[in-house]
């Protein structure tokens, strides 16, 4: 007799048991993780894409534009370590509430500012209370996915690094021409307060309280933890104090700010380029200036996947991104056309996202689980500063030389390269090792 759809059949047995359900807890919270980090970033790009439209209604030239974006960086980077040991401490539902709780009420008041000064404040603000988010970002992958799955779902999570910039600048450019700059940031709060209160009322930090999590997903979770411990037995018990001491921290510290700092020139003078020196009009920007990022959020996500697959040997999929990355900007500074200008973005962005998405393997890697958000913070930390020197940096490196930009693109292809070389250092054997 042939078994309905959905049905299993045990041989030996008339029992038909119900097949198993596909959808698991841990897909729920990925979806709530993307969700928030797509709200944080949409904010970020947001605000690059307002830059001229910023610079001409307060007067304020490429460098303080540069300063705006940095500030926010800077107090994100004073806040990253006492955010991921706070993290590490108080659970991930309080951290992540807390920070998506005041990125939702500074947002909108960066829509209000009536002054440079006060523009200043408010962005500065913003960064120091969103600091907590990334190591409970990655405390909750830690706690919720196999070791195996855990780079395609931090890809995931990620791909709003590639996704942000598309959508915001599409949306941002569509709103701003409407209606002004700042009615785009007044909107980003009603987002924020649906996912603040979702997080506070429905999230939980342990797995198992969630009601409709099947037995065998926590067998799942329990031996890849029991799995992880025997292969760091003797460092499961190591504190941050401690782990400050090991070259791995360091040298993914290292990799992580030379490649962000790439990434947040790339994403914050992208649409100026285009407009100043191309001469794309605001809705051509906001079209060919989101498609490299459309392709770098496919790029990113099967970056992760790969990654998955060469745990303990992440680093042959970020050097080999990088440094086509680098390759693709090079040729992009001197593309004789409009076309040819747009392909190269392409080829630069899937690259970059590429090895975006292997590095988060990277550090699961090289991390110990048990402080993963604070020793991830300091990680981040890293990017923060590169977030906070690179568009400064580049905003002056563009004014010195007269509105040219092939300067600042050089420094970003340098930096590209010497992330690849400080990756190749990593050798990960002391944590990182394949799950058999």
């Amino acid at each position: 007799m042939e078994q309905g759809k959905g049905a299993k059949h045990i041989e030996g047995s008339s029992a038909v048991l119900p097949k198993a359900p596909r959808w698991k807890v841990r897909y729920s919270i990925l979806i709530l993780l993307w969700a928030c980090s797509l709200l944080s970033l949409f904010d970020r790009m947001v605000i690059n894409v307002s830059l001229p439209l910023i610079g001409k209604e307060f007067g304020i030239n490429e460098a303080a534009q540069g300063f705006l974006i940095s500030l926010s960086f800077l107090s994100s980077s004073l806040f990253q370590i006492p955010g991921g040991l706070i993290t590490d401490r108080i659970g991930n539902r309080k951290a992540v509430t807390f920070s998506i709780g005041w990125a939702s009420l500074f947002t909108p008041l960066t829509g209000l500012a009536f002054s440079y000064p006060m523009l200043l404040i408010v962005r500065c603000l913003l960064g120091a209370g969103s600091a907590l988010a990334a190591g409970a970002y990655m405390r909750i992958m830690v706690t919720f996915f196999p070791l195996k799955e855990r780079a395609t779902a931090k890809a995931i999570s990620a791909s709003v690094n590639s996704l942000a910039p598309a959508v915001a600048t599409i949306v941002a450019a569509t709103i701003i021409g409407v209606y002004g700059w700042r009615v785009v940031f007044i909107m980003l709060g009603i987002p924020g307060i649906l996912i603040v209160s979702y997080l506070w009322f429905r999230f939980k930090d342990n797995p198992a309280e969630y009601p409709k999590i099947t037995p065998k997903e926590l067998a799942e979770l329990r031996s890849s933890a029991e799995w992880e411990e025997r292969m760091v037995a003797a460092d499961s018990q190591i504190t941050y104090g401690e782990f400050l001491r090991k070259p791995i921290l360091w040298q993914l510290v290292l990799v992580w700010f030379f490649f962000d700092f790439t990434y947040w020139g790339f994403t914050t003078w992208l649409p100026s380029y285009l407009m100043t020196v191309k001469g794309f009009s605001l809705a051509k920007t906001g079209v060919y200036g989101a498609l490299p990022y459309l392709i770098g959020t496919v790029s990113m996500i099967y970056g992760g996947y790969l990654s998955d697959r060469l745990i303990g040997r992440r680093k042959w999929l970020f050097v080999p991104g990088a440094l086509l990355a680098a390759l693709a900007l090079s040729l992009m500074i001197y593309a004789p056309s409009d076309t040819m200008t747009i392909l190269y973005q392409c080829i630069a962005a899937a690259a970059l996202f590429m090895a975006f998405g292997s590095f988060g393997g990277m550090q699961f890697d090289g991390l110990p689980k048990h402080i993963i958000a604070s020793a991830s913070a300091t990680v981040n930390t890293a990017g923060q500063l590169a977030g906070l020197f690179s568009p400064f940096l580049l905003g002056y490196l563009i004014e010195v030389n007269g509105g040219s930009y092939t300067t600042a693109f050089l420094v970003m292809i340098l930096s590209l390269i010497l992330a690849a070389g400080v990756a190749l250092t990593i050798q990960c054997k002391e944590w990182g090792r394949k799950n058999e």
